[in-house]
């Protein structure tokens, strides 16, 4: 089993937030995890990040995708393509809530697939918060009803990241492990 973690746009340095937190718990599993620093991190580009992560795990069975924030949103596009065995949306949206470097990153320039999306994965675990000060609430709660994601909603963990010094993230690692350890799929 193999996961790559995918970080947010700007957020380049995967030993900040959560990040090592993640890693350190899943190879403690046996699982390798690929936690390397993401190209054209300001921007986060499509054309430069989907290629980059199809090169580092591929597709199939054994591949878990955890991303945040525009991390997340790349996996939606990739779940479009490809199919692996679960994944993981932490403060993701679908639109391009207005920004400009989210224009530019080309996520938002398509219809999305959402059956295609949801059929690739045998799992979809979402996290999302209240007061992210970033992501509307009604963006994550959007893409769980059409991903029928295993939905957590929290009212104070902000944006997951440093907004609220979020260096853990226990609750990830269990919610990863009940499908690891039982095998089982969303509904």
């Amino acid at each position: 089993m193999k996961a790559m973690i995918i970080p947010g746009n700007g957020n380049a340095d995967m030993s900040e937030i959560w990040f090592p937190y993640i890693k350190e718990r899943l190879e403690e599993l046996n699982i390798q995890v690929i936690a390397k620093n993401m190209p054209d991190p300001e921007l986060a580009r499509k054309s430069y990040w989907l290629p980059f992560i199809e090169q580092e795990v591929g597709e199939g069975a054994d591949v878990i995708l955890i991303g945040h924030s525009s991390g997340a949103v790349a996996i939606m596009r990739y779940l479009e393509t490809r199919k692996i065995k679960g994944a993981v949306l932490v403060g993701a949206c679908y639109t391009n809530l207005g920004s400009e470097n989210e224009k530019l990153a080309g996520y938002y320039d398509e219809p999305w697939k959402w059956d295609t999306i949801r059929g690739n994965a045998e799992w979809i675990i979402q996290f999302g918060s209240l007061n992210d000060p970033y992501i509307p609430i009604q963006e994550m709660r959007f893409i769980h009803s059409k991903l029928n994601t295993e939905y957590y909603e929290y009212k104070d963990q902000g944006h997951f990241s440093s907004d609220v010094n979020k260096t853990e993230f226990p609750e990830l690692i269990a919610a990863l492990k009940k499908h690891l350890l039982s095998g089982t799929t969303n509904p």
